[in-house]
């Protein structure tokens, strides 16, 4: 199947964008954030929070004076997530352990599925990370990773059980930082009826670029929205795949995540895990200011307000829409929410949000959105066959400019390798 038929499938329907072959990997005015490899050099906890450089690229603390995500939910499906951290006590709430081992879902057995709560929802107390949605409620949803699978005689269809759950849940939002090259029917089906119950889910598309590039699940689903990693510089990080699976971007690089299980330290960390996660607070932060919207316009108004440098209704294989910006619709008011049952992954009707409940309203968008001059977005020259680079700058919501240099990734067919007989190999993202 070629690149084009596969998009054509995820994003089908009349109102299908185009998607270059070699696109930019830059977007203007964005940022990056990932999890995945974890540099062996512990990181002092009095200098997380210094560490975490995309809440001051992305302006939180304006968001924050507007919103923190109150009355949003966000379901967490991952390795668990300890709730007697200090920066997330008070911020968990009772969730499901899908796997069916000894112990439950804040029993975090790696320290994966806790850091991704903190990127959402965090407190910052105790000198732990801070989350981009500190006002965010977290539902924990436990999973096997193909280490914990393993050592441990696991539920084979945990991750379809948690997904429903989630769509079961009082969760507006799922945050999904699990990748496995292997799709099933029952899981297919979780994510649609998660579509049904009108929740946006968010997953990463996977950290081996470099190697076989393949196609990773949830995120190549049509209904979810697969997130890309990006550095500092708004580029795309090296490891970060690309293809048809990719909706939106979001820091990757340098994030501080928890070592291991025994929560003494953080270390480095790098991948489209955490990205996933500060897209999903992102879109929580919005949601919060716009409790009468669906998972559709929210989605529409990420995709819409995202950074980029070429031209809107084209998809960059890399960034796919661009670097979530939640700062344009929060403190200007800035994207068109447009229809309400129609899915901007898939150009199709959906099914009306069924039991959502209304999140807390918070102060409106700030009347910044008259004064501030244009959308700071700059159409790029694009084709099919070369890559476009970014040629402008933007001040970011934080007012400081933020020069981005666009990177362009060498397409390499990498050998496919030794198979592993294992029950998913299933990884962080």
């Amino acid at each position: 199947m070629t690149a084009g038929m596969s998009r054509a499938k995820k994003r089908g329907g009349p109102h299908a964008v185009r998607r270059g072959v070699l696109c930019t990997l830059a977007a203007v005015g964005v940022w990056s954030t990932g999890i995945a490899g974890v540099a062996p050099a512990a990181v002092a906890a009095e200098d997380v929070q210094s560490k975490q450089w995309y809440l001051d690229a992305m302006a939180a603390e304006r968001m924050w004076e507007v919103t923190t995500g109150e009355g949003i939910k966000v379901a967490v499906i991952d390795t668990g997530v300890n709730s007697s951290t200090p920066s997330l006590k008070g911020q968990v709430l009772k969730g499901l352990d899908a796997t069916e081992t000894e112990g439950d879902e804040t029993d975090d057995y790696d320290g994966h599925g806790t850091t991704m709560a903190e990127l959402i929802a965090g407190t910052g107390k105790g000198g732990g990370l801070k989350g981009l949605a500190p006002g965010v409620k977290i539902i924990p949803m436990r999973i096997s990773n193909t280490e914990f699978q393993n050592e441990h005689k696991v539920n084979a269809q945990d991750a379809e059980e948690a997904i429903r759950a989630a769509a079961d849940s009082d969760a507006q939002i799922i945050s999904m930082s699990f990748a496995s090259e292997y799709s099933s029917q029952n899981e297919r089906a979780a994510v649609e009826y998660a579509e049904s119950k009108g929740k946006l889910f968010f997953a990463g598309v996977g950290n081996n670029a470099a190697k076989d590039n393949k196609e990773q699940y949830p995120a190549a689903y049509p209904q979810v929205v697969g997130v890309a990693a990006t550095d500092r510089k708004g580029t795309v990080s090296e490891y970060s795949q690309h293809g048809d699976a990719v909706d939106i971007a979001a820091p990757g690089n340098d994030i501080p995540v928890w070592c291991d299980e025994n929560f003494q330290s953080y270390c480095d960390g790098r991948g489209t895990s955490a990205a996933t996660a500060i897209a999903a607070a992102s879109a929580a932060l919005v949601w919060s200011i716009h409790p009468d919207w669906t998972a559709n316009q929210v989605l529409r108004v990420l995709f819409d307000t995202a950074g980029r440098d070429w031209d809107k209704g084209t998809l960059s294989n890399y960034l796919g829409h661009g670097l979530v910006r939640p700062g344009r619709n929060i403190l200007y008011g800035k994207g068109d929410p447009g229809a309400a049952d129609i899915n901007p992954l898939t150009n199709e009707k959906t099914p009306a949000p069924s039991g959502s409940p209304a999140p807390a309203s918070s102060a409106s968008a700030s009347a910044e959105a008259e004064a501030e001059a244009g959308t700071g977005e700059k159409a790029g020259d694009e084709s099919d066959d070369k890559p476009v680079a970014a040629g402008a700058s933007e001040d970011s919501e934080g007012g400081s400019r933020l020069g981005l240099i666009a990177g362009v990734a060498a397409v390499v067919v990498v050998g496919a390798g030794a198979a592993f007989a294992l029950l998913r190999r299933r990884r962080a993202a």
